[in-house]
């Protein structure tokens, strides 16, 4: 019996804006090349990631994200 996949873990929170200055997603924080390749990494490399999301917020100037 096939049972269907298991649920990837992602941080996307549907806010797809990359910010030109500092290469991150306004919405998770991530990278394009992060975004892209989000399925093909391992479990451990998506939570090393997921880890070090929140100190990346302080790379986006503050008035950027409050448009969200």
């Amino acid at each position: 019996m096939d049972t269907p996949p298991r649920a990837i873990a992602t941080p996307c929170i549907k806010v797809c804006v990359v910010d030109g200055e500092s290469g991150l997603c306004l919405g998770c924080y991530r990278s394009l090349p992060e975004v892209a390749g989000w399925q093909k990494l391992s479990d451990d490399e998506r939570t090393a990631i997921m880890a070090e999301l929140p100190t990346r917020r302080s790379r986006i100037r503050p008035e950027k994200l409050s448009m969200f």
